[in-house]
């Protein structure tokens, strides 16, 4: 969503760290390229000059053009502005209130903003995170099939949705949602309203008839991030007539230019809580500002991937993997699983765009012909292998490897890269498992496998690119948990990864 915004604001902010010494004229300079790049991504024009004049008030004068690192002062002052403008003052602004049980949510919005899957993405995810007990009710009589899509959708996921019945009003429904969510202890009830083409005067009559009966605790509006300044538009207009609590931006995987996330707190002052992700019912992701600055600005989220590594591991499996690490152990079956791991964290270009200044290795990484398509290969080929072949590589000798290349449908020499980066991780496991059984191999696998919850040793979450290569240089120039070579001075992909599968 944010990448063309992001490479021209890394393109101005590179410019800036690259110089010894700052004048004002150059931060001046610098910042009306970030005023072209915002208006470019669809910001609105008050937004941005607004954006504009409060970082120049703080980037001019003796405090930056003094420091020590001017450059990096400036883009500091332009991250923590950007997290301003996107949160406002409230530090807490993404957190549902759902307290005195069972607590309303009202779900309002357009036709095709994407309301009733949103619904059932968001229930999801207060039974399974927050482990709630949730109720859904379609308060759609104009849509066909509305009320039924909720009801399937609602059997996909696990949540109880209200029992259909035709001929009632959306009030109607919605006392009955009320009354069934009391007597049956549900903690929160959904309640999925109508949607128009356009913003009509039956259609905010209706939701403001359901919001007076039901008072929810929270009325979330859900709008659609590929449209833009309209979708700002909307939410202002929704605001005014019915009051909204919070905004969830769907579509936020496509290929709009984020002109909306970024103008939606300032231009409405109602927080942005959550983000739509895709079409799977877990694409769904709380919007935290400060990690959507990082990224824009080439940053990374480290938090985010260590959490998304938390998530897409057990405890149980990576505290034996960590065994078997720190005792330089390291066969196909442990390649495959990080592989897998890979896969489950967005594959290789999404691990990437939340590792600090890795964003920008990118275009290697594609010149290089890895995609998230050689992952699946290279899982192919160890499925080809027999146990004792995953267990024991060294025995792959060339009719072993004919048969096992001819059963993925690849080459002999696609095997043979892939055997290569095997013997290039193996040895890299083992100088980490030299390090000491409590030293750095452990804290590291500890935080980014989930054991203690935390963030790897000596990995704050506000670390700098420097830090992260200092870090991993310590571990022997390559970064935990199976990202070889994306650590150092820069990104090398090992010899044996470099053109694995690339179109002859």
């Amino acid at each position: 969503m944010f990448e063309s915004l992001s490479d021209r604001l890394s393109g101005v902010l590179d410019k800036l760290t690259k110089q010894g010494a700052l004048s004002d004229a150059d931060v001046s300079t610098a910042l009306r390229e970030v005023r072209v790049a915002l208006l470019e991504a669809d910001v609105s024009l008050p937004v941005a000059r607004d954006f504009i004049k409060a970082v120049q008030e703080k980037a001019t004068g003796q405090n930056v053009t003094k420091s020590v690192t001017p450059g990096q002062q400036v883009v500091k002052i332009v991250h923590d502005e950007m997290v301003h403008f996107l949160a406002g003052d409230d530090a807490n602004a993404g957190q549902l209130k759902i307290d005195n049980a069972p607590a309303p949510i009202l779900m309002v919005g357009l036709q095709g903003s994407g309301k009733t899957t949103t619904t059932a993405k968001l229930a999801k995810r207060l039974a399974e995170r927050d482990k709630k007990r949730v109720l859904m009710a379609s308060l759609d009589t104009n849509r066909p099939a509305a009320m039924e899509q909720l009801a399937i959708l609602g059997t996909q996921i696990g949540v109880d949705t209200l029992p259909i019945i035709k001929g009632e009003t959306p009030v109607q429904i919605a006392k009955r949602a009320k009354q069934q969510a009391t007597l049956g202890g549900y903690d929160v009830y959904m309640l999925d309203t109508a949607g128009r083409l356009h913003i009509d005067q039956e259609l905010i009559q209706q939701a403001a008839d359901v919001r007076d009966v039901t008072k929810p605790r929270e009325t979330l509006l859900v709008v659609d991030g590929l449209t833009g300044q309209d979708a700002v538009n909307v939410a202002t207009e929704f605001d005014d007539k019915i009051g909204v609590s919070g905004v969830v931006l769907t579509r936020m995987d496509g290929d709009g230019r984020g002109g909306a996330a970024l103008s939606m707190k300032a231009v409405t002052g109602k927080p942005i809580k959550f983000v739509g992700l895709g079409e799977k019912m877990d694409a769904l992701e709380e919007f935290h500002p400060e990690r959507i600055a990082g990224r824009i600005l080439g940053m990374g989220d480290i938090v985010s991937l260590v959490e998304k590594a938390q998530e897409t591991i057990e405890a149980e499996q990576a505290e034996k993997m960590m065994k078997r690490f720190v005792k330089g152990q390291f066969n196909m079956n442990d390649l495959k699983g990080q592989l897998e791991q890979m896969q489950k964290m967005g594959g290789m270009e999404g691990i990437m765009g939340m590792m600090p200044g890795m964003k920008k290795m990118a275009k290697q990484v594609e010149d290089a012909g890895f995609d998230d398509s050689v992952l699946k290969r290279q899982v192919a080929l160890i499925q080809s292998m027999t146990k004792k072949e995953r267990a024991n590589p060294a025995i792959l000798q060339a009719s072993r490897k004919k048969r096992i290349a001819r059963g993925a449908g690849m080459e002999v020499s696609d095997l043979n890269k892939l055997i290569k980066m095997h013997r290039q991780m193996a040895d890299m496991m083992k100088k980490m498992g030299k390090m000491g059984k409590g030293g750095m191999m452990k804290q590291a696998m500890k935080g980014m496998m989930g054991k203690g919850g935390g963030l790897p040793a000596g990995m704050p979450a506000d670390m700098d690119p420097k830090q992260l290569e200092a870090t991993a240089k310590k571990l022997g120039g390559k970064m935990p948990g199976g990202l070889p070579g994306l650590g150092g001075g820069g990104l090398q992909l090992p010899p044996g990864l470099s053109g694995f599968g690339k179109k002859k």
